[in-house]
């Protein structure tokens, strides 16, 4: 069964932070907020993103919170400001 998972996370290194944000994207999440994903995952996907996690992080100063959410509690969220896109912000800033 899939529930929604929201990762939220602070990590002063850039680096992992990078690698982090692309480890997620490939599990799957969408970027809700510059250190924020949230998708469908299911229980074994989520595990599956907590190990990748942990590899990735080890002994780094980080912090990373994973919360499963059911569908309806994700509907009744409250967005505040204007909806964002950070893909197309990400790709625009790609220098070439």
């Amino acid at each position: 069964m899939e529930m929604i998972t929201l990762v939220i996370y602070d990590i002063t290194d850039d680096d992992l932070r990078l690698r982090v944000a692309k480890f997620l994207k490939l599990m799957g999440l969408k970027r809700v907020q510059k250190s924020a994903f949230a998708g469908p995952l299911t229980s074994s996907k989520r595990a599956d993103c907590i190990a990748g996690l942990k590899r990735l992080v080890r002994d780094a100063k980080a912090n990373i919170q994973l919360y499963p959410l059911t569908e309806a509690s994700f509907r009744q969220r409250v967005v505040i400001g204007v909806e964002m896109d950070y893909d197309e912000e990400e790709s625009s800033s790609i220098i070439t």
